[in-house]
């Protein structure tokens, strides 16, 4: 199937020029918006510059009975039919000043508005090489190129109303500090009071990270008479939906936000520097955290930091019921909302990189079931 390509030499002998770019928030995509006079197109790229969503945008001339075979063959984008354009004579080119890039919270789709008036969608699960392009508003049918905005304007429109609040809102004074409470009060319900609190552990990872990245800390909750463990958790990543789970579920909201957490009798410290890697892995790598996923460390093992004296661990299992593993009971941490949708916890368990092939190959509740069968706990001691 024909695709749109970004780059290609454009029918008037110029190259396409560039009219805007935008980098996501969180640095793992970004917009181009090009033109070579005659049509008008959108690229969505990620870190690598590699195109994972695109959608045609406008004609600028008089649109053919047929879809544009030759530009197609050429590698442009083409012009569409006259049967599937909302301007069949072609509209006049883009004004850049008009145009207003709108990312959605989770990072890894766009829509641009032209004077207020949403133009393009590519949403993050835009994919060029399936024949699933973004939607476009000068389009009427669909086609493998743009699909109708129109059609689902009524999904899109409150979306971007919701994102726009959401970056408003993450540029407030006071913002982060009112979240930051909400998280840390019902920490203190649930676990009682506070030891250290480290401050926006993603500054640690070094490079790459933007402004407007997920501001993520961590809280330590120290063992007390009921509870000889220390639990760690993130506060911050719920703040915002993790990318890509709408391509894997219906209803996003039981899914798409969490926070990590740890149970541990190691120092606190060391304990929780596994955060840093893991806090805003899903905006970084544009994909989402659910429960019995296992991720691998991406350093030597010897790094690790749940690791005490000999042990192999190479990653960490991911559960929402620390109770299908051997240990105290765990604390109940349900009841906090975000934007109404529930927040769930994931509490790491290390593994080692044969447990973690063996997740990969047979599934984690089976990992699971192994590890229960051996005893291991899931307080990381």
């Amino acid at each position: 199937m024909s695709v749109l390509r970004r780059g290609a030499s454009p029918s008037r002998g110029s190259t396409a020029a560039v009219l805007h770019t935008a980098a996501s928030p969180y640095g793992s995509r970004r917009l181009t918006v090009e033109t070579d006079g005659d049509v008008t197109a959108a690229f969505l790229k990620d870190a690598r510059d590699s195109v994972v969503g695109a959608v045609w945008v406008a004609n600028h001339r008089k649109a053919p009975p047929d879809l544009d075979q030759f530009r197609l063959d050429a590698g442009r984008a083409p012009l569409m039919p006259e049967s599937h354009v909302r301007h069949p004579a072609g509209r006049k080119e883009l004004d850049v000043e008009a145009l207003e890039v709108v990312w959605f919270v989770e990072g890894d789709g766009v829509a641009v508005l032209e004077a207020g008036d949403p133009l393009f969608v590519i949403p993050g699960w835009s994919d060029m090489g399936r024949g699933i392009p973004g939607y476009a508003r000068d389009v009427v049918r669909q086609s493998p190129f743009a699909f109708p905005l129109e059609e689902e304007i009524e999904d899109f429109g409150p979306r971007i109303d919701r994102a726009r609040e959401h970056w408003k809102m993450c540029r407030a004074d006071g913002s982060w500090a009112e979240f930051q409470q909400s998280v840390l009060g019902h920490l203190l319900q649930r676990l009682g009071p506070g030891g250290h609190y480290w401050h926006d552990v993603g500054r640690q990872l070094g490079g790459g990270r933007t402004n407007m990245a997920p501001t993520v800390g961590v809280s330590e909750r120290p063992a007390r008479g009921d509870r000889e463990f220390t639990v760690l958790s993130t506060v911050g990543m719920c703040r915002q939906r993790m990318p890509t789970v709408e391509l894997y579920e219906d209803d996003v909201a039981p899914f798409g936000r969490i926070e990590l957490a740890v149970a541990s009798t190691l120092p606190s410290q060391r304990a929780g520097s596994i955060f840093p890697w893991l806090a805003q892995y899903p905006w970084r790598s544009v994909t989402w955290f659910a429960p019995g996923d296992v991720v691998k460390w991406y350093h030597e093992a010897r790094t690790f930091p749940l690791r005490n004296g000999e042990s192999a661990w190479e990653g960490v299992l991911l559960l929402d019921d620390p109770s299908r593993l051997p240990g105290p009971d765990f604390p109940d941490l349900t009841g906090l909302t975000q934007n109404e949708d529930p927040v769930r916890w994931l509490w790491l368990v290390p593994i080692t990189g044969e447990e973690h092939r063996f997740a990969k190959s047979d599934g984690s509740d089976a990992l699971v079931r192994r590890l229960a069968q051996q005893g291991r706990s899931w307080v990381v001691s």
